[in-house]
């Protein structure tokens, strides 16, 4: 496999893995949906900096050493699912606590309502993505197969990620347009609640299928 194929077929196939609906569409949706176009961006870009940590160090072969470890795998499972468990039932609490309705927000919601800032989604985002170990199983099985016999391995597992990248955040520039649109429908207080009672439905039943996941 020549370096031109094995770039274009993996991004074909990371391609349908960013279009398929998920948690970080979720986040994206939510964040931008309300007008935070700069925290929106800083989810964005903390969901990037996890899939490059995660192909970097697929590409040094240190996450082979996550999936050969049911342990090491069992416990970043079960951190990540907590976590995002936590992140949608805090978010459902909210809403029936009345805070989504409010235009203003407080030091109490702002990891998940939050300030119009890029530093805290782009926290939210790394933690999201690097919580996730399906996404180190992910790089581990699938990088190796798109990497040429006689490359240098670390280099090129930067450069299939970096194509990964590059599609998410296309992606994501979408998703933030379209959100513009729903920001006049979300200035309601029963919509802003029933978008975030979805959100956070979605999250939390991601950290449901994760914790009881293989």
């Amino acid at each position: 496999m020549v370096i031109s194929t094995a770039l274009w077929s993996f991004a074909l196939v990371v391609g349908l893995l960013t279009l398929t609906p998920g948690l970080d569409t979720a986040l994206i949706l939510r964040t931008s949906a309300l007008g935070r176009r700069r925290r929106a961006w800083g989810v964005v870009l903390g969901i990037q900096t996890g899939t490059l940590l995660w192909g970097a160090l697929t590409s040094l072969g240190v996450t082979a050493l996550l999936t050969a470890s049911h342990l090491a795998y069992t416990t970043l499972r079960w951190a990540g699912a907590a976590y995002l468990v936590w992140l949608g039932v805090r978010m459902l609490r909210d809403t029936f606590r009345g805070r989504p309705a409010s235009d203003t927000s407080d030091s109490d919601s702002v990891l998940l309502a939050g300030t119009d800032s890029v530093r805290g989604g782009w926290r939210q985002g790394t933690l999201t993505n690097l919580l996730n170990p399906k996404m180190g199983a992910f790089y581990v099985a699938v990088l190796p197969q798109f990497i040429p016999a006689g490359t240098n391995h670390f280099a090129m597992g930067l450069l299939l990620t970096t194509v990964h990248i590059l599609m998410g955040l296309m992606w994501s520039a979408a998703l933030i347009g379209f959100a513009r649109v729903l920001h006049g429908w979300l200035r309601k207080p029963r919509a802003r609640r029933l978008l975030d009672r979805i959100t956070g439905t979605v999250i939390a039943a991601f950290g449901i299928r994760l914790a009881l996941s293989d």
